[in-house]
């Protein structure tokens, strides 16, 4: 059974991500605030390069909540019928911008709460806004992390709330800022589900996962 790893190897396996790595980014497009919310918002069940695609034409003429208020449903809908869910999404993000614009002044707001009052918006999507663009040391916990942390025992919990505060317990502060984009990364090109790539791990020899490939 996988154990929590104890500080020392934590603080090596973010330091070679580091290393690796200084300035890890997100992978969705975006211009501002709004646009990300609402690219994270429509990346659930769906990829980045799919939402990207989507996107680029989206924010070229809506990419503040007015702009997509004037577009409408329907002018959404045009623009990420590629991506899946698109009618519930479509709905979300006029639905957000309404709220935005009638509670907020038209500005994404700075709390994980108020950011999670916004139809469509969950914790994840809340945290990663604040991480990337208010530069607030949020942990977005998706399936990667989630598996990441459990797998390697670099964060252990039993959902994805509790893998989040196992990160904000565990990784030393100086790595928390970009420690869940160094993680999705990894989950998504190294570590990931069905066969990991351990020949090819730089943290291969500190990861608790017994069931490393070869």
């Amino acid at each position: 059974m996988v154990k929590q790893l104890p500080y020392r190897t934590i603080r090596e396996i973010f330091t070679r991500f580091r290393e690796a790595s200084a300035e890890p980014k997100g992978e969705l497009e975006h211009t501002n605030a709004f646009t990300l919310v609402v690219a994270v918002a429509l990346s659930a069940q769906a990829t980045d390069k799919g939402v990207n695609k989507a996107t680029r034409g989206l924010f070229k003429v809506a990419d503040t909540p007015q702009k997509m208020l004037a577009l409408g449903e329907e002018g959404v809908i045009e623009h990420i019928k590629t991506i899946g869910l698109f009618r519930n999404k479509a709905k979300n993000v006029i639905k957000l911008s309404q709220r935005l614009v009638d509670e907020f002044d038209g500005e994404v707001p700075q709390s994980r709460a108020a950011l999670e009052s916004l139809p469509g918006v969950g914790r994840k999507t809340a945290n990663v806004v604040l991480n990337m663009w208010f530069g607030y040391p949020a942990q977005a916990v998706d399936t990667h992390i989630f598996r990441i942390g459990n797998r390697t025992g670099l964060a252990m919990g039993k959902d994805v709330v509790a893998v989040e505060r196992a990160i904000e317990d565990h990784v030393p502060v100086d790595f928390a800022q970009h420690a869940h984009h160094w993680l999705i990364l990894h989950g998504r090109y190294v570590c990931k589900a069905r066969k990991p790539e351990c020949r090819t791990c730089l943290i291969a020899d500190l990861c608790a996962f017994e069931e490393k490939t070869t």
